[in-house]
């Protein structure tokens, strides 16, 4: 990708980095606007051009930052956590506006509306998987394992619910055991589903035998027409790491619309932990 200077708007975990360094790697001058509620401060001294740090709200400061530093291209990278964004956002005239004019207040309808003013404002947004395309899941079994039977017919019934809920911005994981649905994404993120799928099944167990009595299969997919621009699923050895304390044991998700954040180092962790991960 051909681009002289790039505006990236950090949020929350590793994501930002690695699009970072790939991005300097490349030989792009990075401006980066680091949000002080989410960003990691690892952003710091990692080969930006120059970093600027913002609160959420600060629309109008992000605009004046990107033209002052001659940002005409801008990339989203690391989520931003749904609470923070209708609890802890203070937001400036700039935003304000935008939040009026909402119809319906979710993740989706607002940072395209804010897209939407940054291509007004001559800033036009790219894809999140710029520089990273590498690290998006290809297509197939993508463990040494593949999907049991009982697990494809969870992954099968998971899709469906997954597609339903994501098209009306929900949430995109949902968390299956003998095809019935256990646990459902919303505001928690898919770390936290994953961890209550495994606390409710772990409950059921007690109750009975005092064991995990069924294994559970997590299914996470993009939206139906999902904004390659923003929001793209990820997923990290964290997640692998999460599944395998909850008693999950498989793992499917779209292919060409997920970014496996930590690269090959998720399927070899899904590997030392006996996880089938299929991608679609």
């Amino acid at each position: 990708m051909e681009i002289e200077r790039l505006g990236l708007i950090a949020g929350n975990g590793s994501f930002p980095l690695l699009l970072l360094d790939a991005a300097c790697a490349q030989g792009t001058q990075v401006v980066v606007a680091a949000i002080k509620e989410e960003t990691s401060l690892l952003i710091e001294n990692r080969g930006a051009e120059s970093v600027h740090w913002l609160s959420l709200g600060e629309l109008g400061k992000l605009i004046e930052t990107f033209k002052k530093a001659g940002v005409s291209t801008a990339v989203m990278a690391g989520q931003v956590k749904h609470k923070q964004i209708f609890s802890s956002i203070r937001p400036d005239w700039r935003l304000a506006k935008v939040l009026f004019s909402l119809g319906t207040r979710n993740t989706d309808s607002l940072i395209g509306a804010v897209a939407k003013v940054l291509e007004d404002e001559g800033i036009h947004l790219i894809s999140s998987t710029s520089y990273l395309e590498p690290l998006l899941a290809r297509r197939g079994i993508l463990t040494r394992r593949a999907p049991s039977e009982a697990e494809q017919k969870n992954i099968d019934y998971g899709r469906q619910v997954a597609r339903h809920l994501a098209q009306y911005d929900i949430g995109q994981t949902v968390v299956i055991a003998e095809a019935a649905c256990v646990a459902v994404e919303a505001m928690e993120g898919t770390d936290a589903t994953i961890v209550r799928a495994g606390e409710i099944m772990k409950s059921a167990g007690d109750n009975a035998d005092g064991a995990l009595s069924r294994a559970l299969t997590v299914v996470k997919v993009a939206k139906p027409n999902q904004d390659m621009r923003f929001d793209v699923p990820v997923i990290g050895v964290k997640t692998l790491e999460i599944m395998q304390h909850a008693g999950a044991t498989c793992l499917a998700v779209d292919a060409g619309k997920c970014l496996f954040l930590d690269g090959n180092k998720v399927i070899e962790a899904a590997d030392r932990a006996n996880i089938a991960i299929a991608a679609d």
